[in-house]
């Protein structure tokens, strides 16, 4: 993506999540940052702290900062400049701030018919949910994502934000990105993008939608296959206090499960596709999960994971946050990288999961602090100094 120009405009890490897989991939990002005439000019030392934090701000890396106020007139001829410059504009306000600052599509498309101009909300840009607040656990809960999570008989478990903020909205609003750039190699002009967090988490939801259209699945929570009814797809605690999940969906796998464990009189009790409608009917399914439950009690989290993986048995360590990055397939491919940075040392941020072959993604910056950029960004686009000094006193730069 070398040579193309993002301009951001976002505030929440959904937003900057989407920004950084494109600034990965080699796209110039620059950060509008909000500012207004009641700010301050940071302390140097203040703003050499804010530096260091920012290093292991993985969000923000491969981006510039620029500090804009685009309540002023003069701040939003400054953003009008930068939008005829730029190939995309990713927002995150909620429905009608971006109009209301005049800075939204309409505006700037007449500026740039190339642009291709990105939203991101929580319902959509229309509908009647459209101006309500809202926060990952509401999204998931209106997509039917939240009720599915968790165990029978108790309150659903709450899945961190990782789904209608990051693989809703970041993800799909960077496919949505790409999708507008190529139509656009091909027509000549930019377009809208209008994603829902919503809307991008029934997406998610398709494989168990197209079942419950289908035959009528409801999955009830914590009883069906995937969701931990069964003895064959679950997580188990070992010697050492540690979990262990294993995912024996195919016949042969829990073969080699069963044979692993020197327990062949359990193999008949394998995965079948009614077990996707509804939780184990038997009392011998109950019956073989608490034998599996002393079982993996007689040897630590990694010594199973050794014996199984050796046997040809789908088995994952259950990581702590702090256990991640010592996983030697995680190291292998890069998923953990390290920069010298002259106050910390090594700094330490996630990978780049995309592997491109040709042209693959690279960190070329760590994160800047508010405004760091400002001078180089608009010198850019033709400003002088005495421009620069003149809009810095009208509080329309910081």
């Amino acid at each position: 993506m070398e040579g193309v120009r993002i301009l951001e405009l976002v505030h929440m890490p959904p937003g900057e999540l989407c920004t950084m897989i494109l600034g990965d991939m080699g796209a110039e990002v620059i950060k509008v940052e909000a500012f207004t005439p009641n700010d301050t000019q940071a302390d140097p030392h203040d703003a050499e702290a804010l530096k260091t934090l920012q290093a292991f701000n993985a969000l923000n890396r491969n981006k510039k900062s620029i500090r804009l106020n685009l309540k002023s007139e003069q701040g939003k001829e400054v953003f009008y400049r930068l939008a005829g410059n730029a190939d995309v504009i990713v927002e995150g306000f909620r429905p009608g701030v971006v109009k209301r600052m005049g800075v939204d599509y309409e505006m700037v498309s007449k500026l740039n018919p190339r642009i291709v101009y990105c939203s991101l909300s929580g319902y959509g840009q229309d509908g009647p949910y459209s101006q309500y607040p809202g926060h990952d656990i509401n999204y998931i809960s209106i997509a039917g994502a939240l009720n599915l999570i968790g165990w029978p008989g108790e309150p659903p478990a709450i899945p961190l934000n990782l789904l209608a903020d990051f693989a809703g909205a970041s993800m799909h609003g960077a496919v949505g990105i790409l999708t507008a750039l190529f139509a656009r190699e091909r027509t000549g002009k930019g377009q809208y993008i209008d994603i829902s967090y919503t809307d991008s988490v029934i997406t998610l939801m398709t494989f168990f939608l197209q079942q419950h259209f289908g035959a009528g699945h409801n999955f009830p929570r914590g009883e069906w296959a995937l969701a931990g009814g069964y003895p064959y797809y679950k997580t188990y605690q070992a010697k050492d206090g540690k979990l262990i999940s294993l995912a024996c969906i195919e016949p042969w796998f829990w073969e080699n499960f069963c044979r692993a464990i020197g327990r062949e009189d359990l193999k008949s009790l394998s995965f079948d596709f009614d077990h996707l409608a509804h939780k184990p009917q038997d009392a011998k399914w109950k019956a073989a999960e608490e034998e599996l439950k002393k079982i993996f009690l007689t040897k630590t989290r990694d010594e199973w994971f050794d014996l199984l993986i050796k046997s040809d048995v789908p088995v994952g360590k259950v990581y702590s946050i702090e256990e991640i990055f010592s996983d030697p397939q995680l190291l292998h491919r890069r998923m953990l990288l390290e920069f010298d940075h002259p106050g910390l040392g090594k700094v330490k941020q996630p990978g780049i999961a995309i592997k491109l072959s040709g042209t693959p993604g690279e960190v070329r910056s760590l994160a800047p602090y508010p405004g760091e950029n400002t001078n180089e960004v608009l010198k850019s686009l033709g400003y002088s100094e005495a421009d620069l000094e003149s809009l810095r006193k009208s509080k329309a730069i910081g």
